[in-house]
């Protein structure tokens, strides 16, 4: 089996929570849109290539996106919740060993976090990598390609958090800063952010 980790970025989000009028990846943060900074984070790692799940205005997201060498893989059927782009992404993951999953809207994620996932993934033999905070899980995860199978069961807005609390083969890697549990959901997050 091959070791290679695939990185894959979910950015096809309605940003319903934040306002009807902004798509929130697109929003500004330290001079580029919001979405670039987990994807130049995972371009920066050690994974071994980087895939976007783009959905919502996906002409803007991929407009956002040029010059970034990642592979950009539409789901059209991103409405149906976040399940959907992890699927369209895991598609894409077959041949891989593990895939780490960012959400887009984690911009204070760096490429040393990712490192640190992967090398606890390669060197435990654990089935996941998670980070934690303080005691508590965060993203992004890393999922072995044992689970793969049941992540292409899950539905609607639901992510890896329920198969992975269950399961006592995922290592924890205790990480130092906020920003594996810091997502913008809300204009007052990005503001607070900003400051």
């Amino acid at each position: 089996m091959s070791a290679e980790i695939v990185a894959i970025v979910l950015a096809a989000g309605r940003s319903v929570r934040f306002g009807a009028e902004h798509n929130k990846l697109l929003e500004d943060f330290h001079g580029k849109p919001l979405l670039r900074h987990a994807v130049d984070a995972a371009l920066a790692s050690r994974a071994s290539r980087t895939i976007v799940v783009t959905g919502f205005e996906r002409a803007r997201i991929e407009a956002a996106l040029a010059g970034a060498r990642a592979t950009l893989v539409h789901n059209p059927r991103y409405a149906e919740g976040m399940a959907s782009s992890l699927r369209a992404g895991l598609a894409q993951a077959e041949d891989a060993a593990g895939a780490l999953i960012l959400l887009a809207d984690m911009p204070l994620v760096g490429p040393e976090v990712l490192d640190r996932l992967i090398a606890a993934f390669s060197e435990s033999g654990a089935v996941a990598a998670v980070p934690t905070r303080a005691g508590r899980r965060g993203n992004p995860a890393l999922l072995g390609k044992a689970l793969f199978p049941q992540l292409a069961r899950l539905q609607g807005d639901s992510g890896a958090r329920s198969l992975l609390r269950a399961d006592p083969r995922v290592v924890e890697v205790e990480i130092f800063g906020d920003g594996v549990l810091t997502d913008v959901d809300t204009p007052d997050a990005l503001a607070q952010l900003r400051a």
